[in-house]
């Protein structure tokens, strides 16, 4: 690594140590030439698969178009920003865990959807009248029915996972 105050490509690590919960590494580097320290951060670099939306059109993966439009359908509502955040990775997990290179942008607003369900059940009605086009009042009050029909979020965590938790269909 090139030391950041006299360019020197010479440099030790000192320190390594788990960081962002596991998910990099943090390494105290020092430079053989001027002695000055410095910090850096590994991280794997993983792809995401693009998105292919209705139109056949396909679109890299835009990590903060998601969060924009989820905190959109929680605008004002009562959720913590650490549940909004786990519920981002949980669908980012879930895109890179189908190994695909390509993803249909209707299976993410399913996901995005069934996230929202568990996170805020007025957030998921604003999402889906938006994502499903809905017309007209009928439409929303059968979105209702439907969802009143599917097992609650708290009804969901009280029983036992079958599989490690990470992965939600």
């Amino acid at each position: 690594m090139r030391c950041p105050f006299c360019s020197e490509p010479d440099t030790k690590v000192i320190d390594s140590r788990l960081a962002n919960e596991g998910d990099s590494v943090r390494r105290r580097r020092e430079c053989q030439s001027c002695s000055e320290r410095f910090t850096t951060f590994e991280t794997a670099e993983l792809v995401m698969p693009r998105i292919v939306k209705r139109d056949g059109t396909r679109m890299p993966f835009d990590e903060e178009k998601l969060r924009s439009g989820i905190m959109r359908a929680l605008e004002k509502r009562p959720v913590q920003l650490d549940a909004i955040e786990a519920a981002i990775n949980r669908i980012k997990y879930n895109l890179r865990a189908t190994g695909d290179r390509e993803v249909k942008s209707r299976q993410l607003g399913e996901w995005v959807m069934d996230e929202l369900r568990d996170l805020d059940e007025v957030a998921y009605v604003r999402f889906a009248s938006v994502y499903r086009s809905f017309q007209d009042v009928n439409a929303f009050r059968e979105e209702i029915e439907r969802m009143q029909k599917l097992p609650s979020a708290s009804s969901k965590r009280s029983q036992i996972p079958l599989l490690d938790g990470k992965t939600k269909t």
